[in-house]
């Protein structure tokens, strides 16, 4: 008599700070249902819905919602996901002010997780969480809930994202220490890849009545650098050690939340300019063709994707995890 076989259980996962879903769709890709999901933005939740429309979603700040309700509700999880805000630990945020009770979100991840207890916990943010003076009282919240915890900075690029984005990972396991994530034997994406150089996309010409003369220099320093037939990517805000400008052979540089990247490109005409838009910048994440990021303005659109998370990083961090650590 043969044994019978039965289907594995489908982990599952809550999104804390779920923005338009990067760590969703990261977990979605490794086989995870995505329950629940908490994002206080209007707009985020929109396009939270566009894409994962029958996830519970709460509308609030995570300090105003009740775990114990939520859990409730939506019943037991395996994996937490969170990316609590970030702005007042990334240097891009220079000499302003820091909020702590922006970086004391963190502190909603323990408070979930106290309830829910979850096999494991991912979180995600800048590099810079670390020097926070609570980080480590925030880190050894977690472990005295049980959880062995791990942290890592992991650059999208080594995960087939054309883009060069480090961030700080910090993994729980309730059961054990979590694995080292390694990046497979992956080759970097170039950004000319995603560029949509024939598309009808607007552009300028370089040397346009107006246009700011730190930007003609920055064009004027990559022409010198390739010479004056290859196309490049002016790179605009923040401190830029390259010249602010960028080659098209290598990722793409940290997407931010403003409207960063400009490609210029020889003609017979001369130089053109243009932004890069959103469905590049959306590419640039790593975010599949599917993924719909429609709404609101270029501007919010832009927003969202420079909050988010890169989704194959995410994948590949729930799959460590899980077969590490198969239960």
């Amino acid at each position: 008599m043969s044994r019978r076989s039965f289907p594995q259980r489908r982990l599952k996962a809550f999104d804390l700070f779920c923005g338009v879903g990067g760590s969703s769709r990261g977990a979605v890709t490794a086989g995870v249902d995505v329950v629940g999901a908490i994002d206080m933005w209007d707009l985020a939740r929109a396009t939270y819905l566009d894409n994962f429309p029958h996830t519970k979603f709460y509308q609030a700040r995570c300090e105003s919602l009740h775990p114990k309700l939520i859990k409730e509700e939506i019943g037991k999880i395996d994996l937490l996901l969170a990316s609590p805000e970030c702005t007042s630990h990334t240097c891009a945020k220079g000499s302003s002010p820091r909020s702590e009770k922006s970086r004391a979100t963190a502190f909603e991840v323990v408070r979930f997780a106290r309830v829910f207890k979850p096999r494991w916990i991912v979180v995600e943010n800048v590099v810079h969480m670390r020097s926070w003076r609570r980080f480590n009282t925030w880190l050894w919240s977690l472990q005295q809930l049980g959880y062995e915890t791990r942290l890592q900075v992991l650059n999208a690029a080594d995960f087939g994202v054309p883009q060069t984005r480090r961030r700080l990972f910090i993994t729980a396991d309730l059961q054990g220490i979590p694995p080292v994530i390694k990046p497979g034997k992956i080759a970097r994406i170039p950004i000319a890849e995603l560029i949509e150089s024939d598309n009808g996309f607007p552009c300028s010409p370089l040397r346009s009545r107006g246009r700011a003369k730190p930007t003609l220099a920055r064009a004027q320093r990559a022409i010198r650098s390739l010479g004056p037939c290859e196309p490049f990517l002016i790179v605009y805000y923040g401190s830029d050690a390259a010249g602010g400008w960028q080659r098209l052979d290598r990722p793409l540089r940290t997407i931010t939340t403003v409207d960063r990247f400009g490609y210029v490109r020889p003609t017979k005409n001369g130089h053109e300019l243009r932004m890069l838009q959103v469905p590049e910048l959306k590419a640039a994440m790593g975010f599949p063709a599917e993924h719909d990021i429609s709404q609101g303005t270029r501007r919010e659109r832009i927003k969202l994707i420079g909050n988010a998370v890169c989704p194959p990083v995410i994948r590949a961090v729930i799959e460590a995890l899980t077969a590490a650590s198969p239960s």
